[in-house]
């Protein structure tokens, strides 16, 4: 048996439409040291935009080299929605220095990658550079919003088998990119760690209502009446955390929150096309009284019914704290031990 080290996984990142944000979000990860935790989980960053010394011309000999198969890489990796503008040209963003359209060198590029992975909403399903009419032709790398296709195609597979895994959120959890390339250097990672969007399994099984700390509101429906409030969010304000494929509220971003615990509603960013809700964001739709975007696996008849029995059981403390921005009653002190 060979006790050689395995070799690094070469990773390139590239940026296309979109804002940077989860470069910015990737920084934060728990580490004093980035590039060393990269190395440390045998991990080669052959070059990021914004993390990259080099520029220009050796930028361009370096990817000469992964397209000549002098240098192989093992995942590419996409901040960004590919512009196919105007009229599918591409010519909306050129490779500087070559002449080329960015999404000629993304196909091109997803063809010598052993995996493909879209790095944000944009990336994924084309997400807020998508919003607004689309000028640009956004759209991610195998969907458009929910619908397969994209830039590769539905029926599109890496040489490893894998559809392009799609690391949805807007911006990224930085250890949603991190451990997933970490289980791609370990050779851990297969079609039964994606579900049925291609985003890991591993964050995207879980829900934002898992783990918020306004819980004990919403199981009674005590609800936040405007911003500030402690109570839930999902009644009036807009929150979509008990529909909402992630695991903000239990893997907390920087070790210390979420949007919901900063006293933001979830907006869905994890899911195709939350950037079109077709309401304002602070606002929950109604239809009769009912919000129109129930629990998961929740049919609405169930929902009404445990709705009014649980209104009509909120402890006075839980009703009063919920309209607040502050405790005003706490946990009343129980003197006998607890059963």
């Amino acid at each position: 048996m060979s006790n050689s080290p395995r070799a690094p996984l070469n990773v390139l990142w590239l940026q296309s439409g979109g804002c940077g944000g989860c470069s910015m979000s990737l920084l934060c990860a728990d580490t004093a040291d980035f590039h060393g935790h990269l190395k440390a989980a045998g991990i080669e960053l052959l070059w990021h935009p914004s993390l990259s010394l080099e520029s220009g011309q050796e930028l361009l000999d370096l990817l000469a080299r992964i397209e000549s198969d002098t240098l192989r890489l093992d995942v590419l990796c996409l901040e960004g929605a590919v512009l196919r503008g105007p009229a599918g040209s591409g010519k909306f963003h050129i490779m500087a220095g070559t002449g080329v359209p960015m999404m000629d060198w993304i196909a091109r590029l997803a063809l010598k990658a052993r995996h493909v992975m879209a790095v944000g909403s944009c990336a994924a399903w084309g997400g807020v550079t998508a919003g607004g009419g689309n000028p640009t032709e956004a759209c991610g790398l195998q969907y458009e919003d929910e619908h397969q296709g994209g830039l590769l195609g539905a029926d599109f597979r890496s040489p490893s088998g894998l559809p392009v895994i799609n690391i949805a959120g807007c911006p990224t959890h930085p250890n949603w990119v991190l451990d997933s390339l970490m289980a791609l250097a370990g050779e851990s990672f297969g079609p039964d760690d994606l579900d049925t969007l291609g985003r890991p399994r591993f964050y995207a099984d879980q829900l934002v209502h898992h783990g918020c700390t306004r819980n004990e509101y919403y199981e009674f429906k005590a609800s936040a009446e405007k911003p500030s409030d402690l109570g839930c969010m999902m009644e009036n304000m807009g929150c979509k955390g008990t529909q909402v494929h992630a695991d903000c509220n239990i893997r907390l971003w920087n070790g210390e929150g979420s949007c919901t615990r900063g006293g933001y509603a979830c907006i869905a960013c994890t899911e195709p096309g939350f950037q079109e809700p077709g309401h304002p964001f602070h606002q929950t739709p109604k239809l009769a009284g009912i919000p129109i975007g129930l629990p998961t696996d929740m049919p609405k008849a169930w929902f009404v019914a445990l709705a009014s029995l649980s209104k009509h059981a909120t402890p006075r403390r839980v009703k009063l704290n919920a309209t607040a921005d502050h405790l005003l009653v706490p946990p009343m002190a129980k003197k006998t031990r607890l059963k």
